[in-house]
């Protein structure tokens, strides 16, 4: 039996000469234990290195009899076993149960060296199990999809090579193994959604339609294909409407309903935000998009704040506000800047530069000036108002009050990015600048 499935697992797998090692997460339990079986032997055959990693989440009473477990199973099968233990928070309102999957993952990527492979045991009936979740959160295309076999993950890639395999297999081939495996009786614990799926609702299903978790795994695959045409639709459209992290809103119009949809989730997705309700993308539209000329409209997704410029739409974190410190700097200085944004340095280059201060102009930077003060950029006719001058420079209204202000004793030399008044440049023995921007949502 774990012949026939070791052929299986291998067809699933990418070419091996494109891995550089091998780590399996390995819970000790049925599943996992089959599949480092099968790893153990691949690596053999094909002279990779291999290691386990045992996550200890603290949550059972016998979490460190597992942990004895997997230590024998290992010294069995000669692989390395690495034992993470991590601390849940309990009562901060997210579920333990998505605490500990976070959790898992994060010590997966630390320990996933540049070029190897990560193999969970997720299984054919764990598909079915993730499709059940998705409809009952009502997600797209992207969520009925479920687990994909093979995707980049922290410098290696995340394989699932059983996906096709059923959980009844696995049973199969395991009772034929001499290792045994842990049984978590937090499975037997049907207020966890997967746990009442598993017990039962599947089992209905199955008893039903034998053949439920292939025909909902084709339904899946299917979901996937789509998801990928749909993506590659929205990357065009990307193309024809992405400035920067911004999206313009005049090519937004030529577009349907559904298909500019699709290029708003794409763009709030490249920005790492999460997928909004179709009735949110409805109020990002009428709201921000199709506000008045002369509002400046906001609006939450879930952690970020959308808003519109000069015809534009901006993702940005939420509740920025002007920055009113004053912080002294020095030749040869790098200075932190708060709330995030980023660095700012000035130094000595000998060349053209920022004048040399005199004794009696302390360097500080600030984010505001005077009010009623009046500055003239190098090269320009005239003096204006900061507001008037950013206004020029196309700096939405979100971001300014937080751009970096070079001051000689209370006199404004530098705009940080953007120009340096008139009398602060020198064209020998000057001080180079630079403002190294933090990556963060309200950089544009």
């Amino acid at each position: 039996m774990i012949s026939r499935i070791y052929s299986r697992f291998c067809q699933t797998l990418p070419a091996p000469e494109g891995s550089r090692g091998l780590l399996v997460a390995f819970s000790g339990g049925l599943d996992s234990t089959v599949l480092l079986v099968l790893a153990a032997r691949f690596a053999r055959e094909q002279g990779l290195a291999l290691r386990a990693l045992h996550v200890h989440h603290g949550l059972s009473p016998h979490a460190d009899d597992w942990v004895a477990h997997c230590e024998g199973v290992c010294r069995q099968l000669a692989v390395p076993l690495v034992v993470e233990r991590v601390r849940l928070a309990r009562g901060n309102g997210d579920s333990l149960e998505a605490q500990a999957r976070e959790a898992r993952y994060q010590r997966l990527a630390a320990h996933l060296g540049e070029g190897e492979w990560l193999l969970t045991a997720h299984h054919q009936d764990d598909q079915l199990e993730t499709l059940l979740l998705a409809l009952k959160r009502g997600a797209g295309l992207r969520g009925l999809a479920g687990m994909v076999p093979d995707q980049p993950f922290a410098g290696g890639r995340l394989l699932r090579p059983l996906l096709e395999i059923s959980r009844a297999e696995l049973a199969d081939a395991a009772a034929t193994l001499p290792y045994g495996w842990v049984e978590d009786e937090s499975n037997e614990d049907p207020s966890y959604d997967r746990n009442f799926l598993r017990q039962q609702l599947i089992p209905q299903l199955k008893a039903r339609w034998p053949a439920m978790a292939q025909t909902a795994a084709r339904s899946m695959a299917l979901c996937a294909e789509q998801e990928a045409l749909i993506g590659e639709l929205a990357e065009a459209d990307w193309l024809q409407a992405g400035e920067g992290e911004a999206l313009r809103i005049a090519p937004l119009h030529g577009l349907s309903e559904v298909r500019r949809n699709n290029l708003l989730r794409h763009w709030i997705r490249r920005q790492g935000g999460e997928m909004p309700s179709r009735a949110l993308l409805g109020l990002l539209w009428q709201e921000v998009a199709l506000a008045r000329e002369d509002a400046n409209p906001r609006l939450n997704l879930q952690g970020l704040e959308c808003r519109r410029f000069q015809g534009r739409l901006y993702l940005v974190a939420p509740g920025l506000a002007p920055r009113e410190e004053v912080l002294p700097i020095g030749v040869g200085e790098a200075l932190t800047l708060p709330d995030g944004l980023g660095q700012f340095r000035l130094w000595s280059s000998g060349g053209e530069g920022l004048r040399a201060p005199r004794e009696d102009e302390p360097l500080s930077v600030r984010f505001q000036v005077a009010p009623g003060v009046m500055l003239k950029p190098v090269g320009r006719v005239g003096s204006r108002r900061l507001k008037k001058l950013l206004q020029e420079h196309g700096v939405p209204s979100w971001q300014r009050g937080r751009i970096p202000i070079l001051h000689y004793g209370e006199q404004a030399a530098l705009v940080a990015g953007l120009f340096v008044c008139d009398g602060f440049l020198a064209p020998e023995g000057g001080m180079a600048w630079e403002w190294r921007r933090a990556v963060t949502p309200d950089a544009d």
